[in-house]
């Protein structure tokens, strides 16, 4: 990847949907959305909305399928010029690996995205994510899959020790890990007395997670990835250069931007400008002298917060 700024899963089609609002080239990697054995109509409407500082979703892994994204969406992909991941999701693990297998052979794909936590799906799902032990057969079998493809697997936030999954996931032979995945919440109508969404719940997104998700980076980056030198993909409401520095310097390598493109297409852009910016003000020779650089005050010493 020529910089750290790629596409979040989910929120940028299979190729070019988003390519009419900004020069995808300009991206360092492309990721596309969830792409199953078989084509998937998702949830019934409505699926998406919006909450105050973040949007819920519950696609349901709509797509059109594996053999359709290969003959229709791969000779796109060829286009593009820029390293390619395909998000990789099921109900089964023999799903993921038919898919992986196929997708094995597809010279433009540089790696697998593992989608192990999708909290809007009522059977697969979420479920493989939260539990070690599910983490680390499924990425073994995907690793045995796609032996020539990068392995990034996708960790969820709804468990109780992100760490401990992370580390299960790393063990079985992922190369990267991406975090986090959104959030399972609800919001209610309440003149109806119904959820807002069809599904009931999904996924929560946006700049109201992005605290969490620079904490549970940092969690992973300095118990598990640091000390393996596994790269992580750090992503959870990033909208601005300064949102990107704190999950760089919390301990990603790369960033996905997926919500704020809904607000703002332009938005990856704008990041890249400020991370330029702020390694001319900070007399940084390359952007990689800032991952993982976090520092904590001496015990019962504070500091006075730019934000001050």
């Amino acid at each position: 990847m020529k910089n750290p700024l790629t596409t979040a899963s989910g929120t940028s089609g299979y190729a070019f949907e988003y390519g009419d609002f900004v020069d995808l080239r300009l991206l360092g990697a492309f990721v596309t959305k969830s792409i199953t054995l078989h084509p998937r109509k998702g949830n019934a409407p409505p699926r998406i909305i919006e909450t105050r500082a973040g949007m819920l979703n519950a696609i349901g892994l709509a797509n059109v399928g594996l053999e359709a994204f290969v003959a229709e969406k791969v000779p796109q992909l060829r286009e593009m010029g820029l390293p390619v991941f395909v998000n990789v999701a099921g109900t089964a693990i023999d799903d993921y690996c038919q898919v992986a297998r196929r997708l094995n052979e597809v010279d433009v794909v540089r790696g697998l995205e593992l989608n192990i936590s999708c909290p809007n799906v009522k059977e697969g799902g979420i479920s493989f994510g939260t539990d070690c032990g599910q983490v680390a057969g499924i990425t073994s079998a995907i690793r045995a899959a796609a032996p020539d493809k990068v392995l990034v697997v996708k960790l969820s936030p709804n468990v109780t020790d992100i760490a401990a999954t992370a580390a299960a996931a790393v063990d079985a032979g992922a190369d990267a890990l991406s975090l986090v995945n959104t959030f399972t919440a609800m919001a209610v109508d309440v003149d109806r007395r119904r959820p807002m969404l069809s599904n009931g719940n999904g996924g929560l997104s946006g700049p109201a997670i992005r605290p969490i998700a620079v904490y549970m980076v940092h969690r992973v980056y300095s118990q598990v990835a640091r000390k393996h030198n596994i790269p992580i993909m750090g992503m959870g409401g990033i909208q601005t250069a300064r949102d990107a520095l704190e999950f760089l310097i919390a301990g990603a390598t790369a960033l996905s931007v997926g919500t704020a493109l809904f607000v703002d297409p332009t938005a990856p852009v704008k990041i890249l400008d400020g991370l330029a910016d702020y390694c001319r003000r900070h007399n940084l020779s390359a952007l990689r002298e800032v991952i993982g650089s976090l520092q904590f005050p001496e015990p019962g010493k504070g500091y006075k917060s730019t934000y001050a």
